[in-house]
């Protein structure tokens, strides 16, 4: 997990995976693309999040989901 992109502290939303230097979930991104909403949406809800945070995070989960098989 890139730490400049993620973090997960116990007390923070009992350690749920947030954006980093946030409160922002990251699954909070995924709802808004499974709702349709675009990143601009979520970004201006949640200006604590950078785009390159935003941008890094899609990506990780892109390559995640297509990885081969180990």
């Amino acid at each position: 997990m890139a730490t400049d992109l993620i973090s997960r502290d116990p007390g923070i939303l009992g350690g749920t995976a947030v954006f980093a230097g946030s409160r922002v979930p990251v699954k909070t991104l995924m709802d808004y693309v499974e709702a349709g909403e675009t990143l601009d949406a979520f970004l201006d809800d949640f200006p604590t999040v950078t785009r390159p945070q935003a941008l890094g995070f899609l990506e990780m989960a892109l390559d995640r989901a297509t990885a081969e098989p180990a």
